[in-house]
């Protein structure tokens, strides 16, 4: 069965958590000659999706499948950081958390409980999650700026730019999308397809993916 990687887009998302793992993965379904279809799709299905960033907008073309094998990438938002949400401002905080009290809470419920699926955040992604309750006792990461609000929601926090939970796998702020998809890259398809796509990308990924495995730091 193809596998399938479905990029969850809701209004208010960073377009740069979408585009740059989107582009990874793209080049990666290239390299290793098909395997890998990909989706941009929303809770509501096909609609136009506005992002955070003005006058950007991406194209749902369908619904979010939590039963179908393969990747559910969540972004983070793109907004301000501070601001007054009664009058009006739409924070990041804001947005993540309508998201998660939507329609998505559920299916990305179901993609969590769903043997062959992996589901990816990247920056504010995780703390969407926690903010529907969904990770709670699960390691991630976040934006450096949300890790202590992610702690707070009873993950396990951990400061690393990916972090492999198993079939929770998170990134860091913004950029780290990169690393996220090339990292997913070497775990599933192979190296040689990874290493591929780094030098068409002329990128190479940053940071110790962190894992709950090995030796355990010393105190």
């Amino acid at each position: 069965m193809q596998a399938r990687a479905r990029f969850v887009l809701f209004d208010g998302f960073d377009p740069l958590d979408v585009v740059a793992p989107f582009e990874v993965f793209s080049a990666g379904r290239d390299a290793s000659g098909g395997g890998l279809d990909l989706e941009l799709v929303s809770a509501e299905g096909p609609r136009t999706v506005p992002s955070g960033t003005s006058g950007l907008s991406l194209t749902a073309t369908g619904y979010v499948d939590p039963s179908a094998p393969g990747y559910v990438v969540i972004p983070g938002a793109s907004g301000p950081v501070d601001g007054d949400p009664d009058a009006g401002v739409d924070t990041v905080p804001v947005l993540l958390s309508r998201f998660a009290a939507g329609d998505a809470a559920l299916q990305l419920t179901r993609a969590l409980q769903e043997p062959g699926v992996t589901v990816a955040t990247v920056c504010g992604g995780a703390l969407a999650l926690a903010m529907a309750g969904l990770v709670e006792g699960r390691t991630a990461t976040t934006h450096v700026l949300g890790i202590d609000m992610l702690e707070a929601t009873g993950v396990t926090a951990v400061r690393a730019r990916v972090v492999d939970d198993g079939d929770l796998v998170s990134a860091g702020g913004v950029t780290s999308g990169l690393d996220l998809g090339l990292y997913l890259l070497e775990r599933d398809f192979g190296p040689q397809i990874a290493h591929a796509v780094e030098q068409l990308f002329e990128y190479e990924r940053r940071g110790t993916v962190w894992k709950n495995t090995g030796r355990v730091p010393a105190a």
